[in-house]
């Protein structure tokens, strides 16, 4: 069996992101992605990004699954078998294994799981990224607490039928509690479909 899911987005939005991460990303060192999802992203990513070292991670077995299988079918060097983490956790896998992590890619996941899960990706953050490590997220937000355009507002409504924990967040919000947790806001990229990326820097 094809253990691979697909994610249709992702053939949308992976050039604008590795755009963007070229451009923000450190030249070298280990890059940990958060929520990889179907890991379609990672198999793109991952090679335009050498030489820098991408460890994808996920905490659903069926997901992680997936990962490995488009990895045997789109090979790099330097991208890395799947990681167990949950975002939410106080504890991530990856702080017992040898690997300094410079930057954290999170794409799709604040609005798609409970606010906890932002809570703990942040506080993740500040534990294992270094002075000057990079955060990235993409994602739908809303500003100044509005949706910034029909679209997200019925994509919020339906999430929140399909979970009411899940939701589009308030930007504003998000920032707030990266700077709590030293996290630094260094710009904000609009994106194709009305998603932002966001990046912030840990900075003490």
């Amino acid at each position: 069996m094809d253990a691979r899911r697909y994610a249709p987005a992702t053939e949308r939005n992976r050039e604008p992101i590795l755009e963007v991460l070229l451009r923000v990303l450190p030249t070298q060192g280990n890059i940990l992605e958060i929520a990889s999802g179907t890991g379609e992203h990672s198999i793109f990513l991952a090679p335009r990004l050498a030489p820098r070292q991408w460890y994808p991670s996920e905490p659903e077995s069926e997901l992680r699954d997936s990962i490995i299988a488009w990895q045997s079918q789109y090979k790099s060097d330097n991208l890395h078998p799947p990681l167990n983490i949950n975002a939410a956790e106080e504890y991530w896998g990856v702080e017992d294994k040898d690997i300094n992590i410079n930057t954290i890619v999170n794409i799709n996941m604040i609005h798609i799981s409970p606010w906890q899960t932002c809570l703990g990706l942040m506080a993740g953050a500040k534990r294992i990224l270094p002075l000057g490590g990079i955060l990235y997220l993409y994602g739908p937000y809303k500003q100044d607490g509005k949706h910034t355009a029909p679209s997200n507002e019925a994509f919020d409504q339906s999430l929140q039928s399909r979970n009411p924990e899940w939701g589009v967040r308030n930007l504003e919000d998000v920032i707030s509690v990266a700077k709590e947790n030293s996290l630094v806001l260094q710009e904000i990229v609009k994106m194709p479909a009305n998603n932002l990326s966001v990046v912030f820097k840990l900075e003490c």
